[in-house]
């Protein structure tokens, strides 16, 4: 019993032992240096190229991804090279035919000298061949130094991450921040108007029937002196057609005896049969006779007139004609309705050459003089029409509104806008002096400040809160934020702040 209790405690003590004892430690694994990026564009298309830094001998995979500028989609076809040049070495090329994914060409480059390089990425595209110059860079001897040398390498500021796959597949772009002077504005109500004889009411000329109107709808286009309907008047309307007649005839009949009258009067006097008092009522009844003969035809041709036409209708109905080219805004007339003197039947609106009134601001109204141009902005369109000359300011302020009125000629025969919409007028002042300036789709209200987000790399943006200066069309001012030369996002800007507000890593999906 004995020598099991002591079998069993040599065994607790082996195990104890075994415990005690430290486990090796593991094997150090040596870690893969940090791969470099570059980003270059042309004015054709944008490199943006990962590889790991090059050592001599060993095999670097370069995922080189290629935008076309003019679309801001992937290139789907083509040859990339990558050249290494310079130095006492010998030049070197890698290539790759063709994309492993589009717009993602992986080239292996394995160099076979060291030193300092020039790397030259070149693009073999038919019509879109381009060659991207990216700079020195360094072959390794060995990968200790490039871990060193990556170990030494500045760290970035880290940014928005917004990968290429994303910018490929959603309505992307981006411009160049150049300086720009433009023109201050003054934002101002505005709306569209008929010029002064621009518009006018058809209406009845006597009371009658509606015997025939034209089918002209709303919007309707029409000439002037164009046929809009007829209108036969009631038999007992003095100064009708028969009438108007029969008092030219009588008036020329009375016009004839007055003549042969005052010939007889003549004669009698030249041969002292009659006195000179005889001759004179004689020439006095002739003249009365003409008066009316020429009062009768002017109501015949006034009556003719309003009938619409040189030629008048067989059954005497009023032709009623379109007073000016422009369209049917208004419309009270139909076939077989009696109408009254003075109805209005139609209302023609020209609406290709219309004006703009704007309603400047009572604290603005000073500045009206220096006005000397304005653009239209229209609800739902993002460019601005150009405005027409300007037309007039008012000199009164309007006592309910406390504003100025403004006017400027507007040619909207190629945008065809509906009379009588409400708009908005830019009042254009002064130039300014060139600054910075960005399209006014790259500034995005980013929790109620105005910002702009700024491509450092290919997948690598910044957000910069800007502030705006003047605006005129597409373009704004900025007076601090952007330098010239920097990249901003002016296509789906919105998008790269929603992934700046996102705090998951996206998958990168590059084949490498």
């Amino acid at each position: 019993m004995a020598v099991k209790h002591l079998w069993i405690l040599a065994v607790v003590c082996f195990l104890a032992s075994g415990c005690n004892r430290s486990a090796p430690p593991p094997a150090a694994v040596e870690e893969e240096p940090e791969a470099l990026s570059v980003t270059r564009w042309t004015d054709r298309t944008e490199l943006f190229a990962e590889y790991p830094p090059l050592t001599l001998g060993a095999s670097s995979r370069f995922a080189i991804h290629l935008t076309r500028l003019d679309t801001f989609k992937p290139l789907t076809e083509g040859r990339v090279e990558v050249h290494l040049r310079g130095g006492s070495s010998p030049p070197e090329v890698f290539g790759v035919d063709g994309p492993s994914r589009p717009g993602i060409f992986g080239v292996d480059v394995t160099p076979g000298h060291a030193g300092r390089r020039e790397l030259v990425i070149v693009l073999r595209a038919g019509a879109l061949d381009d060659e991207h110059r990216v700079g020195e860079v360094d072959v390794h001897p060995d990968a200790e130094a490039a871990r060193a040398a990556a170990e030494h390498g500045a760290e970035e500021a880290e940014g928005i991450s917004f990968l290429k796959e994303q910018q490929w597949s959603l309505d992307f772009g981006t411009a160049v921040v150049g300086e720009e002077a433009i023109r201050e504005s003054i934002r101002a109500p505005a709306r569209l108007e008929a010029r002064p004889g621009g518009a006018a009411d058809v209406v009845s000329p006597i009371d009658g029937r509606l015997t025939r109107v034209l089918d002209l709808p709303l919007g309707a286009g029409v000439t002037r002196g164009q046929e809009l309907a007829r209108l036969l008047p009631p038999p007992a309307v003095p100064g009708d057609l028969p009438q108007l007649q029969r008092a030219r005839s009588d008036a020329q009949t009375a016009m004839a005896l007055a003549a042969r009258d005052r010939e007889r009067a003549e004669r009698l006097t030249q041969a002292g049969a009659a006195p000179d008092k005889r001759l004179d009522e004689a020439r006095g009844a002739e003249e009365q006779a003409k008066a009316r003969l020429a009062a009768a035809e002017a109501s015949l041709a006034q009556y003719n007139a309003a009938r619409g036409g040189e030629t008048a209708d067989a059954d005497g109905r009023f032709v009623i004609r379109a007073p000016l080219s422009g369209v049917i805004a208004q419309r009270d007339a139909a076939t077989g309705a009696n109408v009254t003197a003075g109805t209005v039947l139609f209302r023609v609106v020209d609406a290709a050459r219309i004006h703009v009134v704007g309603q400047m601001a009572e604290a603005d109204a000073f500045r009206s003089r220096d006005v000397t141009g304005a653009e239209v902005e229209v609800p739902g369109r993002e460019d601005r029409l150009p405005a027409g000359p300007l037309s007039g300011v008012g000199k009164v302020l309007d006592p309910q509104s406390r504003t100025l009125p403004i006017t400027f000629a507007f040619d909207n025969r190629p945008h065809g806008l509906p009379v009588g919409q409400s708009v908005f007028l830019h009042l254009l002042t002064d130039m300014t002096a060139p600054r910075p300036a960005v399209p006014a789709a790259a500034v995005v209200d980013d929790a109620g400040r105005p910002s702009v987000f700024v491509q450092r790399e290919g997948e690598t943006f910044e957000r910069r809160p800007v502030v705006l200066g003047p605006r005129s069309g597409g373009l704004v001012q900025v007076v601090d934020g952007v330098r010239p030369g920097d990249r901003v996002v002016t296509k789906g800007a919105y998008l790269v702040r929603l992934a700046s507000l996102s705090t998951a890593v996206p998958a990168h999906g590059h084949v490498h």
